[in-house]
């Protein structure tokens, strides 16, 4: 979370032209200067705040002061996209007077209620939906499934990003027991553990230990596992964060699957589960390597694939007559934490965001959406996301 000056600078002037706006429509608009007081007091708080946020280390500094920035820019912004609304609004409302007609007062209390619902759906979303957990159940046909693999269930979630939550464990005892009640046989995680460095995680170890399935439980690394976000006095120090990472995760009993594979028996018959390491579209680097992971994907053992992030399967295994892999399982995208009527603003960086995706082949993706927050602590819409996949015996 850089933040460059000149942006900056123009979001500020802007939103003082918004406010001094916003400031005169009061000023004429209502008989009692109580309101226009207010708007301008508040405007000269809400700059403040900003300020205060930028100048709060990020990278380097404590998680606490990234949580108090992130927190008081998702305030700021949850202002000031409602004040904008009203604005524009208001704005409309004057068009009659360029034929000196009266005002349509009506636009501008569409413009206030507007700005009003949003406001309402930010707050909504920060205090009340990113804690609403959602269980998604996909039935996965899949060609030559292995017969004792008839109706195997595995559970996936995703992108925890456990800094966000400090040391609060609430929400993934929530997460952890609906995971369990689902009495999946397998569980994966698909990366994305925590948001900067292996320290998060030490609150939760104890929580995400109770998770637990007869095939276990699988993860991989994501892009925010790589201490890619945070700055280190030196590459060596780097590498130790992330391997104490990868040991919090062997001790909470989870297997990981860095560029592995390991197989799957059930009942008599087996599966090969295939773990990368982040493999990224750019500006994510990349880590995986699907070769080394398993160096024959071509042949004809059932095969299911942990990839973080979703362009990887655009990249190598979409339409790959070379590769035979009848799953793969991904997050990243947290369909950008809104969502609206299957609509979310990821599908205009992602082509596949969220859900079930097939290839012309038969190789199926499945994205999902995660249970934590990165960037902005609210999900408005794209509520926390368990996935119960149960496998089937398809003829194709």
């Amino acid at each position: 979370m850089r933040f460059p000056l000149l942006p900056i600078i123009i979001i500020l002037i802007v939103n003082a032209a918004i406010d001094l706006y916003i400031y005169c429509a009061l000023h004429s608009y209502c008989r009692k200067r109580l309101w226009p007081r207010i708007q301008a007091w508040s405007a000269v708080a809400c700059a403040a705040a900003l300020i205060v946020a930028i100048c709060l280390p990020k990278r380097g500094g404590s998680d606490d002061c990234l949580r108090a920035a992130m927190w008081i820019l998702y305030a700021y912004f949850s202002v000031y996209v409602p004040k904008i609304l009203f604005l524009v609004g208001d704005v409309c409302s004057r068009i009659p007077c360029i034929w000196d007609k009266h005002r349509w007062q009506w636009m501008s209390w569409v413009g206030f209620g507007v700005g009003c619902v949003f406001f309402l759906a930010m707050w909504w979303g920060a205090l009340v939906n990113r804690f609403s957990i959602d269980v998604n159940e996909v039935d996965i046909e899949v060609a030559g499934l292995p017969r004792g693999f008839d109706g195997f269930t595995i559970a996936q979630i995703s992108d925890l990003h456990v800094g966000t939550y400090g040391n609060d464990p609430d929400f993934l005892e929530d997460l952890v027991a609906g995971v369990n009640a689902l009495n999946p046989d397998m569980i994966v995680f698909t990366g994305d553990i925590v948001n900067r460095h292996s320290q998060e995680l030490i609150p939760f170890v104890d929580v995400l230990s109770e998770l637990k399935a007869p095939c276990g439980v699988y993860s991989i690394m994501g892009n925010h596992d790589y201490g890619d976000y945070c700055d280190w006095d030196t590459p060596e120090q780097k590498q130790a964060d992330i391997r104490a990472l990868q040991k919090m995760q062997a001790q909470m009993g989870w297997q990981m699957l860095n560029n592995a594979h390991d197989w799957i028996h059930w009942r008599g018959d087996s599966i090969v589960l295939i773990g990368v390491e982040n493999v990224g579209d750019p500006p994510f680097h990349t880590y995986g390597d699907l070769k080394i992971a398993y160096p024959t994907i071509g042949d004809r053992h059932t095969k299911i694939l942990l990839s973080h992030n979703p362009a990887h399967w655009d990249l190598d295994i979409q339409d790959n007559r070379g590769s035979n892999i009848a799953l793969t399982l991904s997050g990243h995208t947290h369909a950008m934490q809104m969502e609206l009527f299957g609509w979310s603003p990821s599908m205009w960086r992602y082509e596949h965001w969220g859900g079930l995706y097939a290839d012309d082949h038969g190789q199926k993706l499945y994205v999902n959406i995660g249970a934590g927050e990165v960037a902005f602590p609210a999900r408005i819409g794209a509520t926390p996301e368990i996935t119960l996949f149960t496998l089937k015996s398809s003829q194709k």
